[in-house]
């Protein structure tokens, strides 16, 4: 490890950032395993709702990419429109 402390401070950030990106990444992917379990319609739109508002925020926050949360989000949709 270096003994510049702009790279000491860099790799302190570094940890923070990381720590706090995997959490709303796994807390996306819990709420993604929600909708994908579900199996009824009715069952599956209030979780869906909820799972789309957290991908919007993992996305705005910069931890996915958009189009990664677009994808997503499409996935989703397209489950939840073939579930009876």
């Amino acid at each position: 490890m270096s003994v510049n402390k702009s790279v000491q401070k860099r790799i302190r950030q570094a940890a923070k950032s990381n720590l706090r990106n995997r959490h709303y990444r796994s807390k996306m992917k819990t709420a993604i395993k929600k909708v994908t379990s579900a199996t009824t319609r009715d069952e599956a739109l209030p979780v869906l709702k909820e799972a789309v508002s957290i991908i919007d925020r993992v996305a705005r926050k910069g931890i996915i990419h958009k189009n990664n949360a677009g994808n997503q989000k499409s996935r989703l949709m397209n489950f939840v429109n073939k579930l009876q």
